[in-house]
């Protein structure tokens, strides 16, 4: 199924899972257990990661398609420029086709770790639009996109970033999912804007229940620009040292947070899960309680 129509035709708020594509066979069991657990919630769709420098392409693939199969969810494999040519690109695509994948989320991905800026290789592309451009010409796929609500951090104001966000629709993303964000405001300001320019796709907010404080400042380091509200911290610092406490402390800011944003119209929810289970799980729990 392609994920733009679980928004078209969707009766109430589709929640949906991402995955990154594990290590080694321990972390594999790990992911299919949490997979099992958390088909109680039933997702519309999954997605998988794919490493920033397009290191696990292949493996993003494949795990996608045996997801699917195994588990029978809409499963969404992402798609990056980095390291990647237009050939390696399309093979893959091709591959992704014939074992029944119809979904992809078009990025142009993070510099290779320890580059100092991003470039593209001979023979690739340089923008996520261009990707996008690339799949539909070529198959036909269910295209989304990522967003910014506190604008990239590499984009020079939000104007910008939103202008490029454009291209990108028009080459066709038909839905977007954001980047995690803690502030609602935020998302609403920013859905205000892009409607502002013509862009009429689904928005669908990006959430990660925090685990802890430690997990809270790692978010910071990785996601420069992200507000962090200060009752979070506060709760997440008054638990420190106590696993269930900070837990309990994540789950209920990011349950308020997520009923807030349902209430007031967003079309689903994207939950970042690090391939665990308990936090999403109690997370959604608290929603339809």
């Amino acid at each position: 199924m392609r994920i733009a129509d679980l928004y078209r035709t969707g009766s109430s708020p589709v929640f949906s899972l991402e995955f990154f594509t594990p290590k080694n066979e321990a972390g594999r069991r790990a992911l299919f257990r949490a997979i099992e657990r958390l088909k109680a919630i039933d997702p519309g769709f999954v997605s998988i990661t794919c490493g920033a420098a397009g290191t696990t392409r292949e493996r993003t693939a494949d795990l996608a398609i045996e997801i699917q199969r195994v588990f029978g969810v809409t499963a969404m494999a992402h798609l990056v420029c980095t390291g990647t040519t237009k050939e390696e690109l399309d093979q893959t695509l091709q591959h992704m086709k014939e074992e029944g994948i119809e979904n992809i989320l078009a990025l142009r991905g993070d510099p290779p770790k320890g580059a100092a800026d991003w470039q593209p290789v001979e023979g690739g592309l340089r923008h996520a639009n261009e990707l996008a451009s690339f799949v539909r010409e070529r198959f036909s796929m269910g295209i989304g996109g990522a967003c910014y609500p506190e604008k990239h951090h590499e984009a020079s104001s939000l104007e910008a970033d939103i202008q490029n966000l454009k291209k990108k629709v028009d080459a066709g993303a038909e839905f977007l999912i954001t980047q995690l964000f803690f502030d609602d405001d935020a998302y609403w300001r920013f859905v205000e804007r892009v409607r502002s320019i013509g862009i009429e796709v689904p928005i669908v907010p990006g959430i990660m229940p925090v685990l802890s404080l430690g997990n809270l400042q790692r978010i910071a380091s990785l996601s420069p620009g992200t507000t962090i509200p200060r009752e979070l911290e506060e709760s997440l610092q008054a638990a420190e040292g106590d696993d269930e406490a900070s837990l309990a402390a994540g789950v209920a800011f990011a349950s308020a947070q997520c009923r807030g944003l349902l209430e007031g119209g967003a079309p689903g929810i994207h939950f970042y899960t690090l391939n665990r289970s308990k936090a999403t799980l109690r997370t959604v729990g608290q929603l339809r309680s």
